[in-house]
């Protein structure tokens, strides 16, 4: 790795049960050594996106406060969703995801959760594998051939796991198959109970920016049917595609997010 690709790495020690990190730990994560490693705590100290704190550890500086509250007023994926999402789930009401991704993994970027009955699984920045549940296949599904390799090449294990192929032609139809429907319809597979429904979500150049899903509990979708939450699912998926559109011309590469698998990491 680069330095700056080391250094940017201490940021991968926080974790939803790690809220904090220590030298040692800095230096088991990086390969570095601790004067090279300490240049690096201060120059992410200097930049706010850590601080320091007692016992000379480190927790997550204000920064990424900073940054959160600039993502939730520009970034075209969330300002485009929210709104659509809070009327459909007002009329409907049923509970809503919209889902991005970076590297291997997706994350819950909004969240409307009207129907109190079920406990609420998810919250704003959950990360989760990109192999399991609709708003994870989703995204995978429309990724380039040359990302989808990468993942079969880097986490075969897992895809054989989730059920998506054994091989890297099993792994193609698979995705193929999932781009064809324009929509994916899983059963527990993040949590159990829910079922999850969703479509995807483009930019003005129809490369994948996320995905929009509903998180209901089976007996909602016996009552609605699940191919009418099918076709509404892709309707508002379309909404916030023309809605991203009005922000975002075609051709200006703003929104392009890209999956770069990290290598499994070696377990011998």
């Amino acid at each position: 790795m680069t330095s700056l690709a080391k250094m940017l790495k201490i940021l991968e020690l926080f974790e939803d049960d790690r809220s904090s990190f220590e030298l040692d730990d800095a230096v088991a994560a990086t390969g570095a050594s601790r004067a090279t490693v300490y240049r690096y705590l201060q120059a992410l100290s200097a930049s706010g996106l850590i601080a320091p704190a007692t016992g000379g550890s480190f927790v997550l500086g204000s920064k990424i406060i900073e940054l959160d509250r600039l993502v939730r007023r520009t970034d075209p994926l969330s300002t485009s969703a929210r709104p659509i999402m809070e009327a459909v789930s007002a009329r409907l009401g049923l509970n809503m995801l919209l889902c991005s991704y970076y590297g291997d993994k997706v994350m819950c970027a909004e969240i409307v959760w009207p129907d109190r009955s079920v406990r609420p699984a998810y919250e704003r920045g959950r990360t989760m594998p990109m192999f399991r549940g609709a708003m994870a296949k989703l995204i995978l599904a429309h990724l380039t051939a040359y990302q989808l390799r990468n993942m079969m090449l880097w986490h075969a294990d897992e895809i054989r796991a989730a059920g998506l192929g054994d091989d890297w032609e099993a792994f193609r139809q698979a995705m193929a198959r999932i781009r064809k429907d324009g929509s994916c319809v899983t059963r527990g597979e993040v949590v159990e109970g829910l079922v999850g429904i969703g479509a995807p979500v483009f930019d003005p150049d129809r490369r994948i920016l996320g995905s929009i899903v509903f998180a209901v509990p089976e007996r909602r979708v016996a009552e609605i049917g699940e191919t009418v939450l099918r076709a509404e699912i892709i309707a508002i998926a379309g909404q916030i595609d023309t809605e991203i559109s009005r922000h975002m011309p075609a051709g200006s590469g703003a929104a392009g997010r890209s999956a770069r698998p990290r290598r499994a990491r070696r377990t011998d």
